[in-house]
């Protein structure tokens, strides 16, 4: 029974993690409102090496569509703004006073609100994916020790592994319909 429960325990952190990961991966994508988070995977080429954008400057967001970028060291002023300006779905006015980085998120419109919803349905469902690969692993492992615990012991670890998936599925379907109703929201 141990190592039925060690696969099933094994399988629901990485689900955790998984869903961790989907609801961070949410969190980069714009609601028209500066935030943070949207910077959180931006990687700027500080002397040769890719360098997290929070290691290199401190962020701060005064209005509800500025966010102020402040770099630590004044040399990487251009290369965070250049990172910043070739980010994957951003189209934000990036403007740049020599001490600072300004960004302005335009208004979202309606069109890009949906095709918002659309980035984030397919993280969603990259994150369900994910989750579903975690149970077939756990499900094959679970086969694996039909011969050393009984059927009934597996049967019912598999039971469990199934309400487990459908928990985490049900949680991403979640935090996925908030993040929609927060694209949507005008």
């Amino acid at each position: 029974m141990t190592v039925i429960a060690d696969v099933i325990s094994d399988a629901s952190q990485r689900m955790s993690k998984t869903l961790e990961a989907a609801k961070e991966d949410f969190g980069t994508v714009s609601a028209g409102r500066a935030n943070p988070a949207l910077f959180q995977k931006v990687l700027v080429d500080y002397y040769g090496s890719p360098t997290p954008l929070a290691q290199l400057a401190g962020l701060q967001n005064p209005e509800a569509r500025v966010l102020i970028v402040t770099p630590y060291d004044k040399g990487a002023l251009k290369e965070i703004e250049r990172a910043i300006v070739t980010m994957p779905s951003m189209s934000a006015n990036v403007g740049n006073d020599g001490e600072i980085v300004r960004v302005t998120l335009p208004e979202l419109t309606e069109d890009r609100r949906k095709e918002f919803v659309k980035i984030v349905r397919g993280k969603g469902e990259d994150a369900k994916v994910a989750i579903r690969n975690i149970r077939r692993r756990a499900k094959d492992e679970l086969d694996a020790l039909k011969g050393e615990v009984g059927d009934d012991e597996v049967a019912r670890g598999e039971k469990e592994l199934e309400a487990l998936t459908r928990t985490n599925v049900d949680l991403v379907d979640e935090a996925l319909k908030r993040k929609e109703a927060e694209l949507l929201e005008v």
